[in-house]
């Protein structure tokens, strides 16, 4: 089974959930970062006068790479086949993600656990916007970012903006991107155009947009003294990222091309190869999916992949 015929499946499901989320009033608006006073302060780490240290990643430092290596789970509760994040509580979900992480934790180089969490959903309706795209509440994501950080982990917002932009969607989350433990994901996949539908054809998007999100993040950065970001960007097509050369890495900013595909594993260590060699310059994420790779990679098999990912992700 490919990709698309699994992720249609997906998106069957989502659009009455989308169309139900909608006129329950959860979709926050554009721009705004949901509904009317919502932020993300209700879980901020508290400003500490007191404390001239600037603020730290999750289990201390300020650097992500070549320091720490990402173990994260992908998802999004709204269903069980949106990924592994999604299934039971966040509580539950952390408990899962810190076993599956402990195999990859070496002296040398730390395991810092990550929730990726789809904060904008592709979907099959088009929605009140007509962008087939839906979001989750600030109060969800918050109920993530609580849970991720009683096990010292990063919260990733990912995001799907189906006909929509990155542009702006990206922007609704500052609340909480502000935060020194939130990074970011894009997924080019379910970016389509004006005539397209998420899930019958496969998007794309442009290095020159990634770019503009690493210089976003990191324009954050350096305003609010913060620790490295994170910036996730999907991949498992040559087209996925159009112009891949054209890919900077750009201060207080860690951008990786997560090789994101599913299928037997030569095929996929044979993509995983391909983007390194295409995209030198980029940090290196890989994907493992427990349902649908043939056979989901152990961590060893993982971990002799040359070079080792930065990222590793489970969905």
């Amino acid at each position: 089974m490919d990709a698309r015929t699994v992720r249609r499946r997906r998106l069957t499901a989502l659009g009455a959930v989308a169309l139900l989320a909608v006129a329950g009033g959860a979709v926050a608006g554009a721009g705004g970062g949901g509904s009317s006073g919502e932020s993300a302060g209700a879980t901020s780490t508290p400003a500490a006068a007191d404390t001239p240290r600037p603020a730290q990643l999750p289990g201390g430092g300020r650097r992500l790479f070549p320091d720490r290596r990402v173990v994260a789970f992908y998802g999004n509760p709204r269903d069980d086949e949106l990924g592994a994040l999604g299934i039971g509580t966040p509580a539950q979900a952390a408990k899962r993600l810190l076993k599956q992480a402990k195999p990859y934790n070496l002296k040398a180089r730390p395991v810092l656990p990550a929730m990726e969490l789809i904060s904008t959903v592709a979907t099959a309706a088009p929605g009140d916007a007509g962008l087939y795209r839906d979001h989750i509440s600030f109060a969800k994501i918050r109920s993530y970012l609580a849970a991720a950080r009683k096990i010292h982990a990063l919260l990733i917002l990912d995001i799907q903006p189906g006909r929509g932009e990155f542009g702006p969607e990206i922007t609704r989350l500052a609340p909480f991107l502000r935060e020194p433990d939130v990074g970011l994901a894009l997924d080019p996949e379910w970016h389509v155009g004006p005539d397209a539908l998420p899930g019958k054809v496969i998007g794309s998007t442009d290095a020159d947009v990634v770019n503009a999100a690493a210089t976003y993040l990191s324009k954050i950065v350096r305003e609010r003294d913060l620790p490295e970001k994170l910036l996730i960007v999907h991949r498992f097509t040559d087209d996925m990222i159009a112009r891949a050369d054209r890919l900077r890495q750009v201060p207080g900013v860690q951008t990786v091309v997560n090789v994101d595909g599913f299928g037997s594993t030569s095929v996929k260590v044979a993509k995983y190869h391909s983007f390194v060699h295409t995209t030198p310059q980029m940090r290196r994420g890989f994907k493992l999916f427990y349902k649908e790779d043939v056979k989901t990679m152990s961590p060893k098999s993982v971990m002799a992949l040359s070079p080792r990912p930065d990222v590793v992700v489970y969905e």
